[in-house]
């Protein structure tokens, strides 16, 4: 039953939108004595070009990350390779008039519309999770897990740019700001592509797995908390401008983390305790989506990030109602899987990865970036693990689940573009970057394998005390 509804997916979805596609191509591409009698027949209005585009990003979506699990990486990989690939590192220097009919200038705005949207709801999304984390038994290691996780890389990152700041600099033109960018940018962990490969391999409830979430998730805070200093600093804000935009931002997370988040606990609670419910699911979504939109455009009127704000309302938002829960994991989903492709493929817009030489410049460039991003991000927590009483295999393994980082670097990377922070080259390089230290999480996790992994604790369980050996979560990827 499952193969046939599979089959008629496969017929009644992805093959029609693979034939629109391979048409376009086609008839683009074609040779014809009589060029403008080809746009003639291949002419859409601008709504046509907007369905065509959007069947396009979300085909090449479906099968990038098809190809990826197929791969064993995880799925938002073949979801960024496929955003570029729509972009001009490869459609646009293999059939450039394919890409400019499929994916006109009138119809960007709309597609970055989506993609703003999806990338709003995925922070949303990043901020529940990080509510419905347990925080048993990670207490007294996150917290210098999570400062070496952020401070090593952020180091080494800031020490290399000091000898790229002549050669990559963006038109923005600041030193500073260029070098605190570059420690941002090795500094980063994709919380979300970390949480997915944690599920998949099953060891979200291990101790490696707590530990590196929280780790992430508080060392991501303050990377964003940098990353609005430095594009205050950018966009021509006095030291004071950023002083107040810094307490205005801290004012706000402790009115969302404190008694708004209580109160919207409280009420969900006697709601559902009551069996009143709190609403239909339409008129929570609304609410929902209002909410989220507005925070989002709170924060950015104090001159915050609006992704940040999008983070607080996930934060703040009740975990005691059913019905609000369910209606906010649907909406996540659908930012997940439906809507982020439009930011991978925006991105890939940005950025052409075939233009890059490979000078020698680049290439050193590359090569010591991504040795520095790696060897930091591994041994730094790791070192930190084993101080605090972890036996060195599993603090290695903790390690290399902090070093993905995926999403949340490319969003980080695009902003420092647009800001003019730094140049094309270093834009190129970095998304490489990113993308290698995501892909090498779960080979390494299969070379480390079962004897990495931790049971978390448990209650009134002596730490050291080992859980039955059929408690240890294993996964055949985890086996050499």
């Amino acid at each position: 039953m499952r193969n046939g509804k599979r089959a008629a997916a496969t017929v009644m979805v992805v093959l029609p939108l693979a034939v629109i596609v391979w048409a376009a191509v086609a008839v683009v591409t074609a040779k014809s004595p009589s060029r403008e009698a080809v746009h003639e027949v291949a002419r859409l209005d601008k709504g046509g070009h907007f369905f065509l585009a959007v069947a396009a990003i979300l085909l090449a979506a479906f099968v990038g990350g098809w190809l990826a699990d197929r791969l064993g990486q995880p799925r938002v990989v073949g979801e960024i390779c496929a955003g570029l690939a729509m972009g001009p590192t490869v459609l646009g220097r293999f059939a450039p008039e394919a890409k400019d009919w499929l994916f006109p200038a009138d119809s960007l705005p709309m597609l970055d519309g989506l993609a703003q949207i999806g990338l709003v709801f995925f922070m949303f999304g990043v901020g529940r999770e990080l509510t419905g984390m347990p925080l048993r038994g990670v207490g007294p290691q996150v917290l210098l897990v999570s400062q070496a996780s952020l401070l090593i890389p952020f180091a080494a990152g800031t020490a290399a740019a000091v000898a790229l700041v002549h050669d990559f600099a963006g038109p923005a033109g600041d030193p500073t700001v260029f070098v605190l960018f570059v420690g941002c940018a090795l500094s980063v962990t994709a919380l979300p592509v970390l949480a997915r490969i944690l599920t998949d391999l099953r060891l979200t409830h291990t101790r490696q797995g707590q530990l590196s979430l929280f780790a992430s998730a508080l060392g991501d805070g303050v990377v964003w908390l940098v990353l609005t200093a430095i594009l205050a600093v950018v966009h021509g804000s006095s030291p004071t401008g950023v002083l107040w935009n810094g307490l205005f931002a801290a004012l706000l997370t402790v009115v969302f983390l404190g008694p708004l988040r209580r109160g919207l606990a409280g009420w969900a609670r006697s709601r559902a305790a009551s069996g009143a419910g709190a609403g239909g699911d339409a008129t929570i979504t609304v609410l929902l989506a209002g909410g989220v939109a507005a925070t989002a455009t709170l924060t950015t009127a104090i001159g915050v990030h609006q992704l940040i704000g999008a983070l607080l309302a996930g934060l703040a938002w009740p975990t005691g109602n059913a019905r609000m829960a369910r209606v906010a994991d649907r909406l996540s989903g659908t930012s997940k899987t439906v809507l982020l492709p439009f930011f991978f493929f925006g991105f890939g817009l940005t950025i052409d990865l075939g233009s890059l030489r490979f000078d020698r410049s680049s290439v050193v460039t590359l090569v010591t970036l991504l040795f520095l991003a790696v060897v930091t991000k591994v041994c730094g927590p790791a070192l930190s693990a084993v101080i605090t009483g972890m036996r060195p295999r599993p603090a290695l393994t903790l390690g290399i689940l902090l070093n993905a980082r995926g999403l949340t670097e490319l969003v980080i990377l695009q902003i420092g573009y647009q800001a003019g922070v730094i140049d094309q080259r270093l834009f190129s390089i970095l998304t490489i970057v990113a993308l290698v230290t995501t892909m090498l999480t779960r080979p390494l996790l299969r070379l480390i394998g079962p004897e990495g992994v931790e049971p978390a604790p448990a209650p009134r369980v002596p730490e050291e005390r080992a859980l039955p050996a059929k408690d240890v979560p294993e996964h055949p990827s985890l086996s050499r």
